[in-house]
């Protein structure tokens, strides 16, 4: 049998995480493997749900419903997910994925090189939403694929803030693609594949569990450079992507909320413990997994005219009233400076045009320039 027919095959009959049987596919190959399960004399669970598969149906269902099975070696497959081969396991999951089934106009191995996760509460707050949706569209601003897991709350902020923006987005299900969950993301999902990708180990026609939920985030957090939580309750799904994060020593981010807030408690938690660092923005976010060296232009900020002066300078300038008008004297006894020195910052303020002098000697704002503060 052809290895990939195989891996579609195994990956079909064995529950995603299954780490076992992918380092025996690593050390035999998928089709000795197969051949093993099916022909095999021990019989079992796994032998007899796999005989209940007929590959070449498998193969003829997978091009019906309009997706691609990517397996390692392929052009499309994402360089990232090696790492999952030597990570430790997480709820007792861990192993490089067999194969993927992929559905989608965009190329899954360009995207995930530059993606970035974005995950966080199912129940987000508007808040929640808000952040998580221009974060997600300044990534994308910046040329950064945001990848998701296609649930309501923030993942579905993440997706359309990635859609409003320039590069596409990924969704990484639990479920086989033809039986999308959540099912009201159906036109969502939609709009994803029209230039992203739709990625799931599960074959067409399976449906989600907790446990398939817990694998897929494995997914989630090594295909891409960092994660970016930015809500999630004190017991949240998103709590174990982050978990995978940092097994795969990926970069971990934290969006901080209101303290009152109970969908901020996590990453409030993750912060405070050193797992994650603070973010409020894209900005930062691409800063932490910008190449080491490599400069971030950061948002310009306001200047003010007063910004440049010296701290003797901006104390005596501040000191000039809005209206009318103060003596050299009364303005050296405010600033606690001598005359001598008064006079002097004085002369340097009214050439740089601060302050000008009147036809009585006493100092004031020039006309229609407004106060600003330091």
């Amino acid at each position: 049998m052809e290895e990939r027919t195989a891996r579609m095959c195994l990956a079909a009959t064995i529950e995603p995480g299954h780490s076992r049987v992918a380092e025996a596919v690593a050390e035999f190959g998928a089709a000795e493997v197969w051949a093993e399960l099916v022909d095999g004399d021990q019989d079992g669970p796994l032998t007899s749900r796999a005989r209940t598969v007929t590959p070449a149906e498998l193969v003829e269902r997978t091009a019906r419903v309009g997706q691609r099975f990517v397996i390692p070696g392929d052009d499309e497959w994402p360089a990232r997910l090696a790492d999952l081969a030597g990570c430790e396991p997480v709820n007792q999951l861990s192993g490089e994925p067999l194969g993927l089934w992929v559905r989608g106009g965009g190329h899954l191995g360009e995207l995930t090189a530059r993606a970035i996760a974005v995950v966080g509460s199912r129940a987000s707050s508007a808040y929640g939403d808000s952040v998580a949706s221009e974060i997600s569209a300044d990534l994308s601003e910046g040329g950064r694929a945001v990848l998701s897991g296609g649930a309501y709350g923030i993942d579905a902020a993440a997706h359309r803030g990635c859609l409003a923006g320039r590069t596409a987005t990924l969704a990484v299900l639990a479920s086989g693609l033809d039986q999308p969950y959540p099912s009201g993301h159906g036109q969502l999902f939609e709009r994803i594949a029209t230039s992203g990708v739709l990625v799931s180990e599960l074959p067409p026609g399976e449906h989600p569990t907790r446990m398939r939920f817990l694998a897929r985030n494995r997914l989630i957090a090594a295909m891409t450079t960092g994660t970016v939580m930015v809500e999630a309750a004190a017991r949240s799904g998103a709590r174990n992507t982050v978990t995978w994060a940092n097994a795969l020593s990926r970069v971990v981010m934290a969006v901080p909320g209101p303290v009152t807030s109970a969908t901020s408690v996590t990453p409030h938690r993750l912060i405070r413990e050193a797992e994650a660092v603070l973010v409020t923005n894209a900005a930062e976010v691409l800063e932490l997994l910008s190449p080491l060296g490599r400069r971030v232009p950061r948002a310009p900020t306001e200047q003010r005219p007063t910004d440049e002066l010296a701290p003797d300078e901006l104390r005596l300038f501040e000191l000039v009233p809005g209206r009318g008008s103060l003596s050299a004297g009364e303005l050296a006894v405010r600033a606690g400076m001598s005359m001598l020195a008064c006079l002097a910052v004085l002369g340097r303020l009214g050439d740089a045009g601060f302050v000008v002098q009147d036809d009585a000697g006493r100092w004031r704002l020039p006309p229609r320039q407004p106060r600003v503060a330091g």
